[in-house]
């Protein structure tokens, strides 16, 4: 007889950003935390607004920082994080991150882009030394978040058919690549195909239970499903000035598509 063994739960971050707790957005963030937990795994949630998080970088930010020189955020933000002098509230958050096997962003789409509360959680939280820079494995690759999972479930009042190829606010890849490849792979995240609900404002009962099975799916895989195959830097697709080299990418492929891995 063989004998098997359950999946050692995981951990999961959930980040949620809507100002309204009656909303869609935290019905998806209930929903998610129950989910996961109800499948044995660990979660803590950050409420952004709940929170009242400060969604701008400025000198408060590192403690120690001085009048006498210029306020350069990279620089500035690397030393704090080193020194571990951070204010305690991104230290708090860059622990959770730390802890966390996966990452999942709950947001409404605003002006094709997060609300600016959550840009600034991104902003303040992702430091120099922490999420990026030259001390730190490179960018684009198995960097230094390595080995953590990220999905962005996001809601948008537009149809579906709109964010195509072929729809007037282009795919729904494209719009959301600053997230998925810009701040997940970047650090070295895997990023998962964004889950969306579309035609968000005006959500009926029956839509409402259609996308949360279709978004249980999509947690009970946050482990297991494959991510976009984003080309690693180090992989020798690049040259030396980050560009993409002649000739390797799939045939008919182009703009942001040239640097996902044809047949990935």
């Amino acid at each position: 007889m063989t004998e098997t063994t359950s999946p050692r739960p995981k951990k999961i971050l959930v980040v949620s950003a809507h100002p309204e707790p009656r909303s869609l957005n935290a019905a998806l963030t209930a929903f998610a935390v129950d989910h996961l937990r109800a499948a044995g795994h660990e979660v803590r949630v950050s409420d952004l607004y709940a929170m009242k998080w400060k969604a701008t970088v400025d000198a408060d930010d590192f403690p120690g920082h001085t009048a006498d020189r210029p306020l350069h955020v990279m620089n500035e933000s690397e030393r704090a994080t080193l020194a571990a002098r951070l204010s305690p509230d991104i230290a708090a958050e860059q622990e959770k991150v730390r802890w966390s096997d996966a990452v999942v962003l709950q947001f409404p789409m605003w002006w094709f882009g997060a609300p600016a509360i959550l840009k600034g959680w991104i902003d303040r939280v992702f430091t120099a030394g922490f999420g990026y820079g030259p001390k730190v494995p490179p960018p684009y690759s198995e960097g230094i978040l390595a080995g953590r999972r990220a999905l962005v479930s996001v809601t948008a009042g537009a149809r579906e058919s709109s964010f195509s190829d072929r729809g007037i606010h282009g795919r729904l890849a494209d719009v959301l690549h600053p997230l998925q490849h810009g701040l997940f792979w970047f650090t070295g995240m895997a990023p998962l195909e964004p889950f969306a609900v579309f035609g968000s404002n005006d959500l009926p009962e029956e839509r409402f239970e259609a996308a949360k099975r279709a978004y249980a799916g999509r947690l009970d895989g946050l482990f297991t499903d494959e991510p976009v195959p984003f080309r690693s830097l180090v992989g020798g697709d690049y040259d030396h000035d980050m560009r993409l080299l002649p000739g390797v990418e799939a045939q008919g492929a182009a703009g942001l598509d040239l640097h996902v891995r044809p047949g990935g």
